[in-house]
């Protein structure tokens, strides 16, 4: 995660305005692009023209005349571990422009309301019906669409697996079927979402564009990448519960008053979490990162646009300034590298504030287990301090500020009141 945020904030995306665009599909169509990831793809390339025509007609310009980039993560998982195959678009926010044999230029658009983001999504969902009708995956008529795939095979699990995970049941085991247990701790929420400002739905889509970055705002753009490259699971949201259950908290709670989900263990690992683990894994030779526009590998102008330089749009740089990839890693620092993946700064003393060098390395394992032994030993050895805090108590009444005809009154009710 921390890696592919550094390789896009440092190298691909230059400072520039970005928006993050988010699509969802419906359930059916999840489903085909978990097990037929050919059709993916061909939908991703509906959803960036769309996208990138917009912007560029947004921008008074033709096809011709500008162009826009972007940078899509695919993830297969929702927040309760079930698969929700959806994209996470990083769109440049505008469009560059090359005239008169000048460098490209960028000029940004407006941000997106909702009547427009209600347009998209509407043309989106038509454009994406024909594609996958005349591949022979979907059938619709003027009241429903189904998908229209190969029976699988009695021996084949996975198609049974991949059903269960996208509609939130379990998968297997003697509750197999079952709507998966979800835990209720808050009171459902009545207040509207703030969040659906810019979010559009139409036939199971939904298109959601609010989140954005200015180009100065580097910390708030790599934040945004590892947002989008995190991985499925959150460790520290798991845990087991006293009863023996797979116990995943929510990041966000459901309108519902949801706050966990669990998995019923029923062995020695639990077969239902190992099956809902396995639904979010690819296929071999998946690429969940895909790059767009003037972002791609190929296109003429990414040499000219990107940090990085490279491309074809760019003459070859000297020999001298050419690094290897491990001469470009080399260049930060292990001390530096704790402090950009896990906001640990070695280099500053914790009580002082001033800045501390290093003065050894020790890799050795044998000179490492001395050390490690000889200060649980010494840990050990010093007698516990007593404790000099005093108990905690409760705060005294305080008395009113401007003494008065009153105050006795006064004060008395606020020791009563507490």
């Amino acid at each position: 995660m921390a890696e592919t945020a550094a390789l896009l904030a440092d190298e691909v995306f230059p400072d520039v305005p970005l928006r993050q665009w988010v699509i969802s599909f419906p359930f059916p169509l999840r489903y085909l692009f978990a097990a037929h990831p050919q059709a993916m793809g061909k939908v991703l390339g509906i959803v960036y023209r769309a996208i990138s025509t917009h912007l560029i007609h947004k921008s008074e310009l033709s096809l011709k005349e500008g162009a826009t980039g972007a940078v899509t993560l695919i993830q297969r998982f929702g927040s309760a571990l079930n698969l929700n195959i959806h994209f996470h678009i990083l769109f440049l926010d505008g469009v560059y422009v090359h005239r008169d044999n000048r460098p490209p230029r960028f000029q940004r658009v407006k941000a997106p309301d909702k009547g427009e983001l209600e347009e998209l999504v509407q043309l989106i969902s038509q454009r994406v019906g024909r594609c996958l009708e005349r591949q022979g995956l979907l059938e619709q008529d003027t009241e429903s669409a189904w998908l229209d795939l190969d029976p699988a095979e009695d021996t084949d699990a996975m198609p049974q697996i991949l059903g269960s995970s996208i509609s939130y049941r379990i998968a297997v085991g003697p509750q197999q079927g079952r709507k998966a247990f979800m835990i209720r701790t808050i009171r459902p929420l009545d207040r509207p979402d703030p969040g659906l400002e810019r979010v559009a739905r139409a036939n199971g889509f939904s298109l959601h564009a609010g989140i954005s970055c200015e180009g100065i705002q580097k910390d708030k753009r790599e934040r945004l990448c590892r947002y989008i490259s995190r991985p499925a699971v959150a460790v520290p949201r798991l845990s087991l519960s006293s009863t023996g259950k797979v116990v995943y908290t929510l990041k966000t709670p459901y309108r519902d008053g949801t706050t966990q989900v669990a998995f019923d263990r029923g062995g020695h690992p639990s077969v239902d979490f190992v099956a809902r683990l396995a639904a979010l894994v690819p296929k071999p030779r998946v690429n969940l990162t895909r790059y767009h526009g003037v972002l791609a590998p190929n296109h003429r102008w990414r040499g000219l646009v990107t940090p990085a330089r490279r491309g074809k749009g760019i003459k070859s740089i000297s020999n001298a300034e050419v690094r290897t990839p491990a001469e470009r890693h080399a260049a930060m620092t292990w001390a530096q590298r704790l402090k950009r993946v896990f906001s640990i700064d070695i280099e500053v003393c914790g009580r002082c504030g001033g800045s501390v060098r290093v003065i050894a390395s020790i890799e050795g394992q044998d000179v490492i287990d001395r050390i490690l032994t000889h200060l649980r030993q010494k840990e050990q050895e010093t007698p516990t301090r007593p404790l000099l805090v005093p108990p905690t108590r409760a705060p005294p009444g305080t008395l009113p500020l401007f003494a008065g005809k009153d105050s006795s009154t006064t004060a008395l009710h606020q020791q009563g009141s507490q």
